[in-house]
């Protein structure tokens, strides 16, 4: 029976969510406190959420939407090779290319896919009340939505997650990341990661003429470089082996961002009657594994299946809580851990962590990389999960 659900968070996962729910001929309303959702750098789409955005009628305009990579590579900072894989090695682990896309485009694809006046902006929910047949969520203007059920796309801070609940504890995960999008044709050979004792930066094709990176090192909270984070960046990599140091001087400085890395407690409820909790607002993780988007996509097409199978919305919205854990907590702590790894203490630590990596067979490492992420990966409930 179609029902009307509000949507916490106009983010990638709170979009898809919404797009999936609508396709399923459910009506729904998403509320972003954000007056402008298209806001980052880029954002790596691996085959398992290529996959879900098929399911969701959206999977060939993203990868039209932007650059692919093929191989994955790992240097270290000098240019020596950690892992020269062959140049088609993740096509042939995870059935094809990792796409790569600028956030704003990927939102304004998912954006597009719902009719004008879904997405409400400017206005934040303080409030969450959940009852047996519907829920209500309280806004910053004094207004309210009622709904036949409420879902948290809102993010580690959710107040929907923290509704379910009570404190949810954040804690800096003791590291920050710059990212960036430079004006410069990568290499596709070289499209990977180029490691350093306690630092490392990722560079991946952007379409044809731009080049996504990002960049993380150890630094203490809530700071930021005296002479601009560009400047920092630009004297901090120089020695790096190309293309390092023309990425940053290729990368407008307004359009750099800054961002401390920060862990959060594990929801113990991901619903309660007529409300769930999608994306980082269920499964906040760490960037390293490059899936914090790429699972909140499969959130959303995984839910909006239990729909169709489940009785009812509460029903649909605990088994989808149970089916999700199995998947995501493995990969919430392997994100950590390397981001442990990377970031260790003295950084020479770090560096042999580094290195030792190209030690692991590729055969191992393939294997792995498919489990986490191949199209294969991404698999719909079926009947019998909701048996």
């Amino acid at each position: 029976m179609p029902a009307h659900i509000t949507i916490v968070g106009a983010g990638i996962a709170g979009l898809a969510t919404a797009v999936a729910l609508r396709r399923t001929g459910h009506t729904v309303n998403v509320i972003e406190q954000r007056a402008d959702v298209g806001s980052g750098a880029g954002i790596s789409i691996w085959p398992n959420a290529l996959a879900a955005l098929d399911e969701i009628g959206l999977g060939d305009e993203v990868r039209q939407a932007g650059g692919r990579v093929t191989a994955g590579a790992i240097r270290w900072r000098d240019g020596t090779w950690l892992r020269r894989p062959s140049a088609q090695r993740i096509v042939a682990a995870l059935g094809e290319p990792l796409v790569v896309v600028r956030r704003s485009a990927l939102t304004d694809i998912l954006w597009s896919a719902l009719p004008p006046g879904t997405v409400e902006t400017g206005r934040s929910a303080v409030g969450v009340s959940v009852t047996g047949s519907s829920s209500r969520v309280m806004l910053s203007d004094g207004t309210s939505r009622e709904a036949d059920a409420v879902v948290g796309a809102d993010g580690i801070h959710s107040i929907v997650a923290r509704t379910l609940n009570g404190p949810l504890r954040t804690r800096y995960a003791g590291y920050t990341a710059w990212r960036g999008v430079a004006a410069y044709t990568l290499d596709p050979d070289l499209a990977g990661e180029t490691m350093a004792a306690g630092a490392e930066v990722g560079h991946v094709p952007l379409g044809h003429d731009h080049t996504y990176w990002f960049a993380t090192e150890r630094a203490v909270e809530g700071s930021s470089s005296p002479g601009g984070e560009h400047s920092y960046l630009t004297a901090k990599l120089a020695g790096w082996a190309d293309p390092i140091p023309t990425l940053i001087a290729m990368t407008d400085p307004r359009d750099l961002l800054r961002n401390d890395l920060y862990d959060r407690a594990q929801p113990r409820h991901w619903s309660r009657g007529r409300a769930v909790i999608v994306g980082d607002a269920a499964h906040p993780m760490r960037p390293h594994l490059g899936q914090g988007g790429c699972q909140g996509i499969e959130d959303a097409a995984i839910l909006a299946r239990f729909i169709e199978l489940s009785p009812d919305l509460t029903t649909a919205f605990d088994l989808f809580g149970s089916f999700r854990r199995r998947r995501v907590r493995a990969l919430v702590r392997e994100s950590s851990t390397i981001g442990r790894v990377v970031n260790l203490r003295p950084a020479f630590l770090s560096g042999l962590a580094s290195r030792a990596t190209a030690l692991i067979p590729e055969r191992v490492v393939t294997s792995h990389l498919a489990w986490i992420a191949a199209g294969s990966a991404f698999v719909l409930p079926t009947a019998a999960d909701v048996s």
